[in-house]
């Protein structure tokens, strides 16, 4: 496995143990090749969750990648998560999402 390969493997199980808080049947996702539905499975089949772990951010190009893998997941969200430098927590990464995707979950728990 390449480095980068592993460093992304590490960052997706970071986030991943973060989440089986709240998610007790999350789990990492096979890589699929160009039909990729994303990073993480068994949180909500309407989210697709992309993870990035790169030293320069490209928040529109992931925004972009998750939204590739949205349609092929055939889901309504997509999510990117970030690496946040220097932030050991995994509650203190970036989460990005289009502002019509915010809009969107902001309606749906009622605000």
């Amino acid at each position: 496995m390449s480095k980068e390969r592993a460093k992304g493997t590490s960052f997706e199980t970071f986030v991943v143990n973060y989440l089986k808080d709240f998610y007790p049947h999350v789990e990492r996702r096979t890589l699929q090749g160009t039909l990729d539905k994303g990073d993480i499975t068994g949180t909500d089949p309407r989210l697709v969750w992309e993870c990035k772990n790169h030293k320069t951010l490209n928040f529109s190009g992931w925004l972009h990648e998750a939204e590739n893998e949205r349609v092929n997941a055939n889901a309504e969200i997509g999510i990117v998560v970030a690496k946040r430098r220097n932030y050991g927590n995994p509650a203190d990464q970036y989460a990005l999402v289009r502002l019509e995707d915010l809009v969107k979950l902001l309606k749906q728990a009622g605000y």
